[in-house]
């Protein structure tokens, strides 16, 4: 099993939603919700472009996934998280956009965003102690031989060589894309997501993903909202708690709700 320290919008987010729709799977209750209806693309080749984005599920990477070290435990990580994001006062990213990251394309901030730096670099930093060492295997992965000099110290210093000054926040939409198709990309994916560059992104809380085993696609384990939670009750009265355990949730009727919403969502695309 692996762990790892994700931003993804909260399960009813209507950005949550139409990634979902787009990507084929709901992260949080692992159903896949009706495909959506792309101007010049089939499903069949939508799903293929978005294999890879869709195993992680919709996310930006703040702590990569990770072992967990062995003299601690789930419980420790979950009681280290909740207090650690009770700490970090909630904040906006102001205008996100569609960007070809090498060979992919995600959702970025339209210029650097250094809370969001400050950020995940204490996170990388304040739960390194949970990680296992990387193994040699897990080290050849990653292909050092075609890292920066950074990246490779970043590599096996904290176990993921784009931490530090090498981050850039981004939320992965596509696997790699060939360059005759970034035309057809960029006007599909705009027209799509058009709706959420328009407005902040609001960076409320952190989740903790989980990979059950080697290749499994990696599913949202529990939410933590960032600020004391007095200040979330005016907006999430009906919360059981300051951490949300999405396995909890009746899988069923989440699916069912967010496919209802994806509806909606591409009625107005």
């Amino acid at each position: 099993m692996r762990y790892a320290i994700y931003y993804t919008p909260s399960i009813y987010d209507p950005l949550s939603v139409a990634a979902a729709s787009w990507l084929g799977r709901n992260v949080y209750s692992g159903e896949a919700p009706e495909a959506p209806s792309i101007a010049g693309f089939s499903r069949q080749e939508l799903a293929f472009h978005t294999a890879v984005p869709r195993r992680y599920g919709f996310h930006g990477t703040i702590k990569a996934p990770f072992r967990l070290h062995a003299e601690t435990s789930e419980a420790a990580l979950l009681k280290s998280l909740m207090h650690f994001a009770s700490t970090v006062t909630p904040f906006e990213i102001p205008r996100m956009e569609i960007a070809r990251l090498g060979e992919f394309y995600g959702l970025a901030p339209s210029v650097p965003c250094e809370e969001m730096n400050h950020l995940a670099a204490s996170v990388v930093q304040a739960f390194d102690t949970f990680r296992a060492p990387l193994s040699d295997v897990e080290i050849e992965r990653r292909d050092p031989d075609r890292l920066t000099a950074p990246q490779f110290s970043n590599l096996h210093r904290w176990g993921y060589p784009y931490v530090m000054d090498e981050f850039r926040f981004h939320m992965m939409l596509t696997g790699p894309v060939h360059p005759n198709l970034n035309a057809r990309f960029e006007t599909a994916l705009r027209e799509f997501f058009g709706t959420f560059l328009n407005e902040p992104l609001k960076i409320s809380s952190l989740a903790l993903f989980i990979e059950p085993e080697a290749g499994a696609p990696l599913r949202v384990h529990s939410q933590h909202p960032l600020g004391k939670l007095s200040a979330h009750r005016p907006v999430a009265a009906s919360a059981r708690a300051s951490t949300t355990a999405i396995s909890d949730m009746p899988a069923r009727a989440s699916g069912t709700k967010a496919a209802l919403v994806a509806r909606r969502l591409q009625a107005n695309c």
